[in-house]
């Protein structure tokens, strides 16, 4: 079974990836993978809002960096996007800002609410 799922906004052009349950950094790049596998990200995507509120990261802090690798790795896919992480767990939080750090060719920040998240990805678009 899948703890993720994907969703795409026509109007605002943003794609929605909302996680349940506890989730691995495997989770995080494999359900990319698949999104990538599936076609599931248009080419007019204007940004990412990643939705760990009703899941929790079961991973040290420290494994940050296969994250931002990942993003990196892929960064045809990521390269000048947003990428908002909607979290309420303080330890998700923290990894989170610990990604941040690490933001190359694309920009990542964690958000508590949906409308902040929504907001800051249409703020500087086109």
């Amino acid at each position: 079974m899948m703890n993720f799922s994907f969703s795409f906004d026509k109007k605002t052009k943003i794609l929605y990836k909302t996680y349940f349950d506890g989730i691995t950094v495997n989770d995080i790049t494999s359900s990319w993978l698949y999104a990538f596998e599936k076609k599931l990200i248009p080419k007019e995507t204007k940004g990412f809002i990643v939705d760990y509120r009703s899941s929790s990261m079961n991973f040290d802090p420290e494994m940050h960096t296969e994250i931002a690798k990942f993003y990196q790795q892929n960064i045809h896919v990521f390269g000048n996007q947003k990428v908002a992480v909607l979290t309420e767990k303080p330890k998700d939080v923290v990894i989170s800002i610990l990604v941040k750090e690490m933001d190359r060719g694309y920009e990542s920040k964690p958000f508590s609410t949906m409308e902040a998240a929504v907001d800051w990805i249409l703020s500087t678009v086109s």
